[in-house]
């Protein structure tokens, strides 16, 4: 069994899968919060799944790209999860989980503010590059080229224009369950920033 936990966009989300039958999940949008809510959010989750955390044999956690602070709350919730129960812990993209429900060629897009997109191209979930973190311009240009049959994640209004007539599914957060999906064949449970946190120190 599976708990996929996410916390790297607008939302606290889990879902616990068995055999790829999803037994639980819940998504609660907030764009803070995520440390003092994530831990209850999981032990509800189990507990409308029916089963103990020592059923779980993985946890699938998303390591970005994505807010800076929440990845990092997910992941050492997840490695501390994993740890606890002597099980493996898989990272899973943000890029990747908001793909993986769309059939066909997709581009997960997050808007990563400052004029950037953060965006990735898939086929049928698999992935055609890494994630990228490209200006604007750049990525209206890219998906121009690709000729996209869909547009997803919270990023995905801003490239509409480069793809008239794409399917655009601006969902704000990943489906739990897809990341729990993708944990199977997850990496490890490093966070990918692409580019350097916003915060500056004092006189920097």
């Amino acid at each position: 069994m599976v708990v996929g936990i996410d916390t790297c966009l607008s939302a606290c989300a889990a879902a616990v899968l068995s055999d790829g039958r999803v037994l639980a999940a819940r998504s609660e949008a907030m764009a803070r919060g995520h440390q003092e809510r994530l831990a209850p959010l999981v032990r509800e989750v189990m507990h409308e799944a029916g089963i103990g955390f020592f059923e779980l044999d993985l946890v699938g956690v998303t390591v970005g790209p994505g807010s800076f602070t929440g990845l990092r709350v997910g992941l050492a919730f997840a490695k501390g999860l994993g740890g606890a129960l002597d099980i493996p812990v898989a990272g899973v993209g943000a890029l990747a989980a908001l793909a993986e429900p769309v059939e066909g060629r997709a581009v997960a897009a997050i808007d990563a503010k400052r004029g950037q997109v953060y965006l990735q191209a898939f086929e049928s979930a698999a992935p055609l590059g890494a994630p990228e973190v490209l200006p604007l311009e750049a990525a209206l240009e890219q998906v121009a080229n690709l000729g996209a049959a869909a547009l997803v994640g919270p990023g995905a209004a801003l490239l509409a224009p480069a793809a008239p007539g794409a399917r655009v599914l601006a969902a704000e957060a990943a489906d739990p369950a897809a990341v729990a999906r993708l944990a199977r064949a997850g990496g490890p449970p490093r966070p990918i920033y692409l580019r350097a946190p916003d915060a500056r120190l004092p006189g920097t």
